[in-house]
């Protein structure tokens, strides 16, 4: 596996214009999986692990990496598949998710390949493992599973899902009544830990799953007429997306004379520091790392302060 994540600045390349590197992997049998390159550190060959008393049964056990002690899931077993033969020879995906990075077991790693967000569908109805993937999408005649990790991390690692009293000291809840908010993920997980939080703040709200929908959706309000800066306060905009990412989405957004002025979030599990390159190179307001309910409060309530301010 040694060099397979070389080149990534070239792959930095392809943000922004609805493409990206998928690293394919198969499991405990021949069904080949997905994961974006951009959220992998590196693939190693399983190290020794230590195992951690009454932890997740998805949970292999930790292993010490440069300094540091990462998690390691049995990817498999964690989508609702029979777990992967500790005797193999398998290998670890070493990946950053929400500020932390952790290891997911697999059995054998394939390749990488480019290709475009137009080319990724929601998985299909009625797959065993639907509520685990987030996409699918085909190569060699194979159809290839986009495995939801947020969903994943969030069942096996747990994690607020609420923003706290603190952060919701300021917030009030009357003024926002007037407020509407756009979300767009093609998580349902991440949807629903969005719209938690805007419930929570009294905010009312729209769910879309791409970014080809909500710009169709955004498309056909105006042309009723409506306002799209003063109709949504701000939108709030997964990276990760079939159909059309979110870069593409905020690009054409900012393109467009009479949307530009709405307020774009990027919210998204991908790296900070290339993110905030990404914010700048296709016009977002701003980008958020997921998923942090009292970031995510914190940058809602700042946005509506001005949005309250310029309408008084």
């Amino acid at each position: 596996m040694a060099g397979i994540l070389d080149g990534v600045d070239q792959r930095t390349q392809l943000a922004g214009h609805n493409r990206f590197e998928l690293l394919l992997f198969k499991l405990a049998g021949k069904q080949r999986f997905g994961i974006n390159v951009f959220k992998v550190q590196e693939v190693i060959q399983c190290p020794k692990l230590t195992q951690i008393p009454n932890s997740n049964a998805v949970v292999c056990g930790v292993a010490h990496l440069r300094g540091k002690t990462i998690p390691v899931m049995d990817l498999s077993m964690a989508i609702g598949m029979y777990p992967i033969s500790q005797e193999a020879n398998n290998y670890v995906i070493v990946t950053e998710y929400n500020r932390s990075t952790q290891g997911f077991m697999v059995g054998t790693v394939d390749r990488i390949i480019n290709i475009g967000w137009s080319e990724v569908n929601a998985p299909p109805k009625g797959v065993g493992r639907e509520n685990y993937l987030t996409a699918v999408t085909r190569f060699e005649d194979e159809m290839i599973e986009v495995i939801d990790v947020e969903k994943i991390m969030s069942e096996v690692m747990g994690a607020s899902e609420e923003a706290s009293e603190d952060a919701l000291a300021t917030n009030d809840a009357e003024a926002n009544t007037n407020d509407h908010i756009l979300i767009v993920d093609d998580s349902s997980v991440a949807r629903g830990q969005v719209k938690r939080v805007l419930d929570q703040m009294g905010i009312s709200s729209t769910l879309m799953e791409d970014g080809a929908e909500a710009w169709e959706h955004l498309q056909a309000l105006q042309i009723d007429g409506v306002d799209i800066p003063s109709h949504y306060s701000m939108i709030i905009s997964d990276v990760e997306m079939p159909q059309m990412d979110g870069y593409t989405l905020a690009s054409k957004i900012k393109a467009d004379p009479e949307m530009k002025g709405v307020y774009l979030v990027l919210h998204t599990s991908l790296s900070g520091v290339f993110n905030t390159s990404m914010v700048e190179k296709v016009g977002a307001d701003e980008f958020i790392a997921k998923f942090k309910p009292d970031a995510l409060a914190a940058a809602i309530q700042k946005r509506l302060q001005t949005v309250h301010q310029s309408n008084n």
